[in-house]
């Protein structure tokens, strides 16, 4: 069975992927929109979205589910000190997150998306023919259907079949994370990052978080640090549970509280080890292994991607490669490679990562350095209103772009 006269084919019906085909049905264009899974559906994720993922919305004029706001979080160090990163309305972004559980938001998304117009195809994507310039022509889905586009847009997370299939992607230069989340009972007042090590003076490579969540239950995970792509959910599950304790210790959680099921998915970040586009493929979001490589935000630069794919398609219908690489490199250019190179750093450092988190939540270093380290760990430092932590926030971000260009 074939489905073919589509301008364009999404395959992957997340953030990313349904802001894209949103975006293209509301021009007009012919769209289908593909996920292997039927929705509602879950997905391994803290169900926060940033202060730029809720401006991305509002231009949009999506109505999105929301559960309660997030705006300052507090970090966690090794020794225990805590620092609040205060939250700041800026130029391109809100004042505040909001928590949607992904079960709920990427539904709600899809069907704005199939409501403007897109075409939903249930089927996991598992290869594709070629045309004679190398383009990627008809997709073959599991059950044996072709589907057919001018245009491809991989939005399938950060195990991409589109960008195995389209060569966009080198797996060993990639920067891979894994990520378990679990809910539990629990009222959490401010979402948490936890920077804790993984043996004395030795940092863990990644973090815990405590988020609040929906129905009076808390999102409680774990994220790693990866070189290259192997299995370490065995590994995260023993850190889960001594993050719960560690944090029943700390009165963050009530005593004896009880995980729910387990979930985890990759994360590929910092835009490292992947081209965007070429040809008649463009890759948005995870696949494009556009995840903020400090702290492992990716739904708001999903919805951006996507939004900047689908426009670059519609004003560049013949070669929206191009544009779109550009549209990318404007957008995030100034932050992304700093970030993956500190990211880098961090894990070849653990010593000394580990005792510059204990500075950065001593009493009396945190108060000075919180706000700027809030701008720039969250990827904000453009688009804030002028104050000192945005001027500094830009200068670190600036000056980790000029190490990673060494």
């Amino acid at each position: 069975m074939g489905r073919d006269g589509f301008d364009a084919v999404v395959v992957g019906a997340g953030p990313g992927g349904s802001v894209a085909a949103l975006v293209l049905a509301r021009a007009g264009a012919r769209v289908a929109l593909v996920d292997r899974s039927r929705f509602p559906r879950d997905k391994a994720c803290g169900d926060l979205i940033g202060p730029r993922g809720v401006r991305a919305l509002e231009e949009l004029g999506v109505p999105f589910p929301e559960f309660g706001r997030g705006s300052d979080i507090a970090v966690m160090g090794p020794s225990g000190g805590r620092a609040l990163l205060p939250a700041y309305p800026g130029h391109a972004y809100a004042d505040h997150g909001v928590i949607a559980p992904r079960r709920v938001f990427d539904d709600a998304l899809r069907n704005e998306a199939i409501t403007a117009g897109a075409t939903p195809i249930l089927g996991r994507v598992v290869g594709a023919s070629q045309a004679a310039n190398g383009s990627l022509d008809a997709l073959t889905t599991s059950d044996g259907s072709r589907v057919r586009g001018r245009v491809v847009i991989g939005a399938d997370g950060a195990l991409s079949p589109i960008a195995h299939l389209a060569g966009l992607i080198e797996v060993d230069a990639a920067m891979w994370g894994f990520a378990i989340r679990s809910y539990l009972p629990a009222a959490v007042p401010l979402p948490l990052l936890a920077l804790l090590d993984a043996r004395p003076g030795r940092i863990f490579p990644g973090y815990g978080w405590l988020f609040p969540g929906a129905d009076g239950e808390a999102n409680v995970g774990v994220g790693l640090a990866l070189r290259r792509a192997h299995r370490p959910a065995a590994r995260l599950r023993g850190e889960l549970t001594a993050l719960c304790a560690r944090l029943e210790a700390s009165g963050d959680l009530p005593a004896g509280a009880r995980l729910g099921p387990v979930t985890g998915g990759w994360l590929r970040m910092g835009g490292v080890g992947s081209r965007p586009a070429t040809r008649n493929v463009l890759l948005v979001g995870d696949a494009a292994g556009l995840v903020n490589p400090l702290q492992g935000e990716g739904i708001a630069t999903a919805m951006v991607s996507g939004r900047l794919a689908a426009e670059s398609l519609i004003a560049h219908p013949g070669c929206p490669a191009e544009a779109y690489t550009e549209a990318l490199d404007e957008r995030f250019a100034a932050f992304m490679p700093g970030a993956a190179a500190l990211h880098t750093q961090m894990l070849r450092r653990p010593r000394f990562t580990s005792a510059s988190a204990r500075v950065l939540t001593a009493p009396g270093v945190r108060r000075l350095v919180a706000g700027t380290w809030s701008l720039y760990l969250n990827g904000l430092a453009d688009g804030a209103r002028p104050r000192p932590s945005a001027w500094t926030a830009r200068l670190v971000q600036t000056t980790a772009t000029r190490l990673a260009s060494r």
